[in-house]
C-alpha cells in the first residue's frame, strides 16, 4: 500500500474514532476478560491483526502481544509491552512459522479490497500458527446488516459467517465455533449503553438472537 493510502487510513480512523474512543476502551475492558480471554492461552503468543488503536491486545492477557495494522497511527495506541508489525497483511508475514497460539481480528476482513486478498491472509494465520492454535474472527455479518454495510467508506467486501467459514475450511483450517449472530453492528455514532448491560448481554446467549449483527467465527489449525 502506498504512503498516500496509509496517510487516508490514519485520516479515516481518527475522524472516525475520535469522539467513541473512550468508550470503545470502556467497552473492550470488558469484552476481552468476560469474552475473549477463553481463547487465549495466558502464557501464549497472540496476534492483533488489523488491531486498530489496540483495544483487544491491550487489553488481553498474553506471555507475547503482537499487533499487526498498515495505519501508521495505531502504534501510539499500542500498550509498551506490545510489538507493533506495521505490514500488508496479505504479504508474507514478518513472523516465522508455528509460533502463534491465537490470530484475533475484529471487524477488519471486511476492509480487505477482494476474497484474493483475504485468502492470502488466511494462509498467513494458517502458517504462522501453531498446530491446534486458532483464528477467532469478529466481523459485520452481511446478511443482517444489508445496506448499512455501506455506510463505511472503507467496507469492501460483504462477508457472511458462512462465506467466512467456507473460506477457512479451503485453508485448511477445521470450524471449532460458530454464531451467525453475536455482537450489535457498531458503536460509532450510536448511544453508550451502561456497561452492565453488555455484560448482560453476553451472558444470556439468546439475547443473541435479537441484537446481534455481527458474526464470531473460532477456528483451529489442526493438530
Amino acid at each position: 500500500m502506498s504512503e498516500t493510502n496509509q496517510e487516508e487510513l490514519a485520516r479515516i480512523y481518527a475522524n472516525r474514532f475520535a469522539k467513541t474512543s473512550a468508550y470503545r476502551g470502556r467497552v473492550w475492558r470488558v469484552l476481552v476478560p468476560r469474552f475473549f480471554q477463553q481463547f487465549a492461552p495466558e502464557s501464549g503468543t497472540v496476534l492483533d491483526l488489523g488491531c486498530g488503536y489496540g483495544e483487544f491486545i491491550n487489553n488481553v492477557r498474553a506471555g507475547r502481544k503482537l499487533a499487526m495494522d498498515l495505519n501508521p497511527d495505531s502504534k501510539a495506541h499500542l500498550a509498551p509491552e506490545v510489538t507493533f508489525l506495521q505490514q500488508d497483511c496479505s504479504r508474507t508475514w514478518e513472523l516465522d512459522p508455528a509460533q502463534l497460539d491465537l490470530v484475533f481480528t475484529s471487524n477488519f476482513f471486511e476492509h480487505l479490497p477482494d476474497k484474493h486478498t483475504l485468502g492470502m491472509t488466511l494462509d498467513q494465520a494458517f502458517r504462522c500458527l501453531k498446530r491446534g492454535g486458532r483464528l477467532v474472527a469478529l466481523g459485520p455479518n452481511y446478511k443482517f446488516v444489508k445496506e448499512a454495510y455501506w455506510d463505511f467508506w472503507d467496507h469492501h467486501l460483504p462477508l457472511t459467517e458462512t462465506s467466512l467459514m467456507e473460506g477457512l475450511l479451503t485453508r485448511g483450517f477445521q470450524i471449532e465455533r460458530c454464531h451467525a449472530r453475536f455482537l450489535p453492528y457498531t458503536i460509532v455514532g450510536g448511544p453508550e449503553y451502561p456497561l452492565w448491560i453488555l455484560e448482560l448481554y453476553l451472558k444470556f446467549k439468546f439475547l443473541w438472537r435479537f441484537g446481534g449483527k455481527q458474526f464470531l467465527v473460532v477456528a483451529r489449525k489442526p493438530v
